[in-house]
């Protein structure tokens, strides 16, 4: 086979402890998954989960121990900031239940889904679909995966951003709304699930806007920090 024109090169992300990188098949984001985060946007209650997803060529990967560059991106005036826990599959699955979800992870990593709020407000407004707002170029800064067994009870780890080191966002994986589990129950059930995919399982309330030159640092207990300068 010829092809046309090169293939776009694949997108992987390093892996903390391992030679080997991941390479990224899907990004898979869930929507108002923190009470707090949900009220703040105008919405309350334990709704049933939704998704949208991201291209994983939006991802900017930041390895451990360096500082990633993310361009302030066109169009927007109102540039938000979402710290988020993801979840990087390593098994594939479909119709996978909550009790054998575990078995699908390969570990864990500190993202950040970027939200240009101005524009993804607009489009909700017109009925119409925020990919405009959520997928854009470099919207998913990421840190490196942790392998699952040297992540720690992720389930109950402290989640945290800080903007120039002022903390804006604060909370624990205990306060999503959906579990992990439950989580890649809903998700499998629409999608099959395959190694390499990413979820972004939420953010907790405190979001909010930055602008070029601030740095915004995310954390996850036991995992490797996210550090982000906006450009």
């Amino acid at each position: 086979m010829t092809l046309l024109f090169p293939a776009s090169p694949t997108v992987t992300v390093p892996i903390l402890g391992e030679a080997a990188q991941m390479p990224i098949h899907r990004i898979y984001c869930v929507g108002r998954n923190y009470e707090d985060h949900a009220k703040e946007m105008g919405f309350t209650g334990r709704e049933p989960p939704f998704f949208f997803m991201k291209p994983a060529d939006a991802l900017v990967v930041v390895p451990e121990g360096t500082t990633g560059d993310m361009p302030y991106p066109s169009l927007t005036a109102n540039l938000h900031h979402e710290i988020e826990l993801v979840v990087a599959i390593g098994k594939a699955g479909k119709n996978i239940k909550a009790a054998n979800a575990m078995e699908h992870v390969y570990g864990y990593a500190v993202g950040l889904d970027m939200t240009r709020r101005d524009l993804q407000n607009d489009m909700k407004k017109q009925g119409r679909p925020w990919c405009i707002g959520k997928a854009f170029d470099f919207s998913a800064p990421m840190g490196p995966i942790t392998p699952k067994a040297h992540a720690g009870a992720i389930e109950h780890a402290a989640i945290q951003l800080t903007v120039n080191g002022d903390v804006r966002q604060k909370s624990s994986i205990e306060k999503l709304i959906w579990n992990i589990n439950e989580t890649i129950e809903h998700l499998s059930a629409a999608w099959q699930l395959e190694p390499g995919d990413l979820i972004f399982t939420g953010t907790p309330e405190g979001v909010n806007a930055v602008k070029s030159g601030d740095v915004m640092e995310g954390s996850v207990a036991g995992l490797a920090t996210l550090r982000v300068h906006v450009r």
